[in-house]
């Protein structure tokens, strides 16, 4: 037995709960198992004497008894690995470790469900808004008809594993500790096909493209999935089929970009309509509306439309379109039109009402650049 003090052994305060316990003890037998360090004997005493200490502080009665009388209180029992009717090494490992090691306690498992199936769903987003009918075709395990999923030959049956005795597991000893491990003569199944059928090869599964059709609610979104259940792939030993989950990934459009519920826009306008005002036709996913503009609009100007947006699938009120309006420079000018524009440009000079953004600017940069000389 050692005489050190079992908690500073572990590392924890005398007031540690059983959680804390069982994580200080796992850190310490993890680093210092022997089996990852055969050519170290400080480790493998590091790794016994932390377990001996585990094997105390775990124990409700034998913590107590400890914590009143030290190492006398627990006598002889803490030092052989399971004496005294304690728990055994292996117990312990098992409690600590069992989620590792797959640790079953010699149970049979029920069958496994099949595995679940994931495919993207590429949708318009007018598709996306409205709502849409679509047919995939899915590539997946389903069971074998031939066999009825069972693997075996018409006519036979799969025989109990006498290896694992129809467990599915078996208990492997590895050094001085044991642990439960899947079956490696029928792979956990806890049978044996010794006459398979012919069309799966004793697989129970074959493989199937299906074509399935899929409802898309109106308003989905990227990211959003859609769960067909039992359309995922057949049980590998008679329990329930997995599910398919249909993920969605809305196209990118030509002139919308989504915003959750909203919609966003640009709008192109020429210089006159901008100073001038007007109307312009805009585009939403109902048709063309009628957007006034009105006069001395300036370029990134943003103008909400209400209720031209998106309901959102789970609910909830309707988004907003938002046109962000883009005045453009004209182009390709004639000589007529340079040299109205000339005039134009001359009857603005020396009025600074007419340019108010240009003035502020110019003005921030003057009073900028004489800071700087200072």
């Amino acid at each position: 037995m050692s005489k050190r003090d079992y908690y500073e052994i572990l590392g924890v305060e005398r007031s540690a709960d059983e959680k804390e316990i069982k994580k200080a003890y796992r850190r310490i037998a993890m680093k210092n198992h022997p089996d990852r360090n055969p050519d170290d004997p400080k480790a493998e005493d590091i790794f016994k004497e932390a377990t001996e200490a585990y094997e105390v502080l775990s124990d409700k009665e034998k913590r107590a008894a400890y914590d009143r009388f030290g190492h006398e209180g627990v006598g002889a029992g803490a030092g052989g690995f399971g004496g005294g009717g304690g728990a055994g090494f292996s117990d312990i490992f098992g409690d600590v470790f069992g989620d590792i090691f797959g640790g079953g306690g010699g149970r049979q498992r029920g069958p496994q469900r099949g595995a679940d199936l994931r495919y993207t769903l590429e949708v318009d987003l007018e598709q996306a808004v409205r709502g849409t009918t679509a047919k995939i075709r899915i590539p997946t395990l389903v069971a074998c008809k031939t066999c009825d999923g069972s693997g075996a030959k018409k006519g036979s049956t799969p025989l109990t594993c006498g290896a694992c005795n129809g467990v599915g597991q078996v208990r492997m000893q590895q050094g001085f500790f044991a642990v439960q491990q899947t079956c490696p003569n029928c792979r956990g199944t806890g049978t044996i096909i010794s006459d398979p059928c012919s069309d799966c090869h004793g697989q129970g599964r074959v493989e199937e493209t299906k074509t399935l059709s899929v409802k898309v609610p109106a308003g989905v979104d990227t990211g959003d999935r859609i769960r067909l259940s039992g359309e995922g792939e057949a049980s590998p030993d008679g329990g329930p089929a997995g599910d398919l989950y249909v993920q969605i990934a809305v196209r990118p459009h030509p002139i919308f970009k989504r915003d959750g519920k909203h919609l966003h826009c640009e709008v192109p306008i020429g210089f006159a309509d901008a100073a001038l005002g007007g109307e312009l036709d805009v585009p939403t996913l109902d048709g063309r509306v009628k957007l006034k503009i009105p006069a001395e609009t300036q370029t990134g100007k943003s103008f909400r439309l209400r209720g031209k947006g998106i309901t959102p699938v789970r609910g909830g009120s309707t988004g907003d379109l938002i046109c962000k309006v883009v005045v453009e420079t004209p182009v390709s000018l004639n000589k007529r039109q340079k040299e109205l524009l000339q005039e134009f440009h001359a009857s603005l000079e020396g009025d600074d009402k007419q340019s108010p953004r240009k003035k502020s600017w110019f003005d921030g940069v003057k009073d900028f650049i004489d800071d700087m000389k200072l």
